[in-house]
């Protein structure tokens, strides 16, 4: 029966990755000592990099989801009343040409 496989946690990825990257660590040595394909650190080593960006882009913090909320709510509460006046508005209009005001 085969061994299986270790899972490793995203700390631990990056902490190979590190080891790599600042440590100047060689990929065969890491892969050896953590029992790794070379293919699969490389892949790690590429999501690290095409995900890298979100660490640096500006989270929303509670308030301002909230206030993002609370304005499409107010939006689409706008959006409505005014459907609702066009409604009457068109069935004003109807009523004056029907008593022969317009």
């Amino acid at each position: 029966m085969g061994s299986k496989r270790r899972v490793y946690s995203g700390e631990e990825k990056v902490k190979i990755l590190r080891r790599h990257l600042i440590d100047h660590v060689a990929v065969s040595d890491l892969c050896d000592e953590y029992g790794l394909n070379p293919n699969v650190f490389y892949r790690w080593q590429k999501e690290f990099f095409e995900k890298g960006s979100s660490a640096f882009e500006r989270r929303r913090n509670g308030r301002e989801s909230r206030l993002a909320v609370e304005n499409a709510k107010l939006r689409e509460r706008l959006a409505h009343k005014d459907e609702v006046i066009g409604e009457i508005m068109a069935e004003q209009v109807k009523l004056k040409k029907s008593l022969g005001e317009i």
